[in-house]
């Protein structure tokens, strides 16, 4: 249609162009934004629920006259203090067990060649594997590699004690200034509403907590089944390395169990090379039957939440933000789930054989029906 001589254009069109171009600018800000404080957005989540699992110790040493920035500070101290102590001794322990290991390391390599050899009718010598080794390609490709990867490991150390330092600081203030935070939050809602956020953060630390029992639950019987293992296969400093295995594989999401296995595999290795198959085979069965069986009974205890509901929300968490998300999965599904049963209407279930699995069993006056009709078949057949 061609435009008629004289046509003006609409008032509203530059107003709707100019309108449109703003939101779509807007809306480009927003998304860049949202991407740029991403990390940002997961410290201060990972802060709140480390504040939620403090919470009743700090309330508790608060109601006993302690301030609550001096008893958060207190509780930051004990949990550092412990954290530093036990990396301490294990780092002492590891550097010990490599200086051996590295002493030892040619009586390794002697056993291994020879039962390669017996085993496999071959006539191999350490002084050969020595000398492939030193002028192989991949060796000095591997040296040059990581000769230039220094700087970039130097800078994710840095920036992962950076965000260590963050998170540390957001979960300081949320916890010390947790009934400021409350009654901020609660100043901008009506008095029907902040009833409904006060429970919820109850619900919350009171779920928080029981997640962290049931982890250390079970870093208990992983580090309880861990230590029989070494203790049975004679390896050094047993009791130390079942409580690394333990509280590494719980607290640390999807990669804590392979840095858990690799440190007792190590040691086991300075004892006999077999025993760290042992130790790997041990570890990978363990961590089916954990997975499996040993984690969503207890988690269903502790938490009151259904095991696949637990297994589920681990998955879907891990899926949407990673370890975070695979670490406060579990605590934040059981906080939404008790929440929200309040507000859900529950009715008396009726007496039915079928909900509870059995066949239902037909009435006396359907039988009856079914044997004459059966009666009057027979007699016209």
């Amino acid at each position: 249609m061609w435009a008629v001589p004289g046509d003006r254009m609409p008032r509203w069109l530059p107003r709707a162009m100019v309108l449109a171009l703003a939101l779509v600018a807007c809306f480009r800000l927003a998304t860049w934004a949202f991407d740029q404080l991403t990390g940002l957005f997961l410290d201060i989540l990972i802060a709140f629920f480390l504040a939620l699992a403090v919470e009743p110790a700090v309330a508790r040493m608060a109601a006993r006259g302690m301030r609550r920035g001096a008893a958060t500070g207190l509780v930051f101290l004990g949990i550092l203090v412990s954290v530093a102590g036990f990396f301490t001794l294990l780092g002492s322990m590891l550097a010990d067990q490599i200086v051996t290991m590295v002493d030892d390391f040619p009586k390794y390599l002697d056993k291994v060649i020879r039962w390669v050899n017996s085993t496999f009718h071959t006539e191999l010598s350490r002084v050969q594997i020595q000398d492939s080794l030193l002028h192989s390609a991949w060796l000095r490709k591997y040296v040059e590699n990581s000769a230039n990867n220094v700087l970039d490991v130097s800078a994710q150390v840095l920036s992962g004690l950076f965000q260590v330092l963050t998170v540390t600081l957001f979960a300081f203030y949320f916890a010390a200034d947790g009934p400021r935070l409350r009654r901020a939050l609660c100043s901008v809602l009506p008095p029907a509403r902040q009833a409904e956020v006060l429970r919820a953060w109850e619900i919350a630390v009171a779920k928080t907590g029981g997640y962290l029992y049931s982890r250390g639950l079970m870093a208990l019987i992983s580090g309880i089944a861990h230590y029989i293992l070494l203790e049975v296969l004679g390896v050094p400093y047993a009791p130390a390395l079942a409580v690394w295995v333990g509280l590494v594989s719980q607290f640390i999401p999807t990669i804590g169990t392979y840095l858990a296995g690799a440190l007792p595999m190590l040691i086991a290795f300075t004892v006999e090379p077999w025993y760290a198959v042992w130790v790997l085979g041990f570890v990978v069965v363990y961590q089916q039957f954990e997975n499996y069986l040993l984690q969503p009974r207890i988690t269903a205890k502790t938490v009151d939440i259904h095991p696949a509901v637990a297994f589920g929300s681990v998955i879907a968490g891990t899926a949407l933000l990673g370890a975070v998300g695979a670490l406060i999965a579990i605590p934040a599904t059981a906080t939404l789930q008790a929440f929200l049963s309040a507000y859900v209407r529950r009715y008396d279930v009726t007496d039915d054989p079928r909900i509870d699995g059995r066949p239902r069993r037909p009435s006396r006056g359907r039988a009856m029906r079914g044997r004459l009709r059966g009666a009057l078949r027979r007699q016209r057949g």
